[in-house]
């Protein structure tokens, strides 16, 4: 039983009893922690303020016999207050802490994990884009070793042209061996320039014309190595379009 300091960023949040809540964090020092944050619904200070979802935060923890540990003092470092005032920015960022959430291990310390999700959260903050999501999604399954194949077919080793993409093989076909789903020539040029560190240029560039097809593919991937579907992008795919001036629905 000791305190401890670390940073983290906080995942998702729940209700504990009347008055209290568990917090989700991922540290920097010490993988996944959940802890409870005694009292913060009764009050009106800014402690729980701070304890917003994916906020950026040096934390202080008291690690007990159990499970959870219980915060004693939180700071807050980023707050990315531009993806709290923009639906789809809160939805994306929503979606990465998701898939962290999922991957990562309980007490674990994963420090290149940590910093790739504060840089994550800091280039959606500035910039959105599905782009930043889809990336996320790529590096860290090559962070977890799952990166996919995409010189040449995963099936049979061709080096193209590739007409589709298999997320339990784990990469790109060539036309014999197609299966899957589809994929076009500039989804497999994105995908490289992501995974080759490339994804300033693709952000810079602006182009959208493949973004929802890489999103998807992305997404794909991720879900079929956790085995389950991730729920905000289960609702992002279920809302609505929003009409524009003028148009009819």
């Amino acid at each position: 039983m000791s305190l401890y300091r670390d940073h983290a960023v906080v995942l998702r949040t729940w209700k504990l009893g009347e008055a209290d809540r568990i917090v989700s964090f991922h540290t920097h020092q010490h993988g996944k922690v959940r802890a409870v944050a005694k009292g913060v619904r009764r009050t009106r200070s800014k402690f729980g303020a701070r304890l917003e979802p994916f906020s950026h935060v040096a934390v202080q923890l008291y690690r007990g016999r159990g499970d959870l540990d219980t915060i004693t003092q939180v700071e807050t470092v980023d707050r990315f207050t531009a993806l709290r005032e923009d639906a789809d920015r809160f939805a994306r960022a929503e979606a990465m802490m998701e898939a962290v959430d999922q991957v990562a291990q309980d007490r674990e310390p994963d420090p290149d994990l940590h910093v790739m999700v504060v840089r994550a959260l800091r280039t959606l903050n500035e910039q959105d884009s599905p782009m930043v999501v889809a990336a996320f999604f790529l590096k860290l399954l090559a962070h977890e070793g799952l990166s996919p194949r995409l010189d040449g077919c995963v099936a049979c080793n061709r080096e193209g042209p590739f007409e589709a993409f298999d997320p339990i093989e784990g990469g790109v076909l060539c036309r014999t061996c197609r299966r899957g789903r589809p994929i076009s020539d500039e989804a497999v040029v994105v995908l490289r320039q992501i995974l080759g560190g490339g994804l300033a240029g693709v952000l810079a560039s602006g182009s959208t014309d493949v973004a929802d097809e890489v999103q998807q593919l992305a997404t794909l991937l991720l879900e079929t190595h956790l085995e389950r579907r991730l729920k905000v992008m289960t609702v992002m795919d279920r809302a609505p379009m929003v009409p524009q001036p003028g148009e009819r629905r």
